[in-house]
């Protein structure tokens, strides 16, 4: 069984949103399973992630698909303070060769959300990483996926709280195209 984490920090549930499409495009594909991981303020302790356990778990999964609100052009602080944990991982290389994507949402329709993709791009290039990208050209979908345009993963644009069902169904499809490249390296 190849395993998918999905793992995201979400503020007012609009990443949830993303996040849980995501989970549902990759569970989608036979053969794959996915754990969901929400990174919570439980799990920081005066500003650093604590979560060992988490950490741990997530040495096992073949494929990691992160998820982070963009706030102020970057990933959360509640993020930044899960991949600042990472450094021992990073070391042992125990993430190395493991597929990686992402998504963003933003409340501006250019509120600086491409580098918050680049930023958990780069995030997983320093692990080893192979990185995926969405494969869909903006306004050339048949559904309209990818509204966009961001080919480094999903942005998503929410002023309201309310999510674009193109954005969902984009997010459904990230989490497939993440499952089919992984079980492509998995044989």
């Amino acid at each position: 069984m190849v395993k998918i984490a999905v793992i995201y920090h979400s503020v007012t549930g609009t990443t949830k949103q993303l996040a849980n499409s995501v989970t549902a495009g990759a569970s989608s594909v036979e053969g794959i399973e996915v754990i969901e991981v929400e990174i919570l303020g439980a799990d920081i302790i005066e500003g650093r992630f604590k979560n060992l356990a988490l950490l741990e778990q997530l040495k096992d999964v073949d494929a990691m698909i992160f998820g982070s609100p963009t706030f102020m052009g970057s990933v959360s602080a509640q993020f930044k303070a899960f991949a600042d944990a990472t450094g021992e991982l990073w070391a042992e290389k125990a993430w190395s060769d493991k597929v990686a994507a992402g998504f963003t949402i933003g409340s501006n329709l250019s509120g600086d959300q491409l580098h918050t993709l680049q930023y958990l791009q780069i995030f997983a290039n320093q692990h080893g990483m192979l990185w995926a990208s969405l494969d869909i050209p903006g306004n050339c979908d048949p559904q309209k996926r990818n509204r966009l345009g961001a080919q480094s993963g999903l942005i998503a644009h929410s002023k309201d709280g309310i999510l674009n069902e193109i954005d969902l169904n984009t997010a459904h499809y990230l989490g497939q195209r993440v499952a089919h490249i992984v079980k492509k390296f998995a044989r």
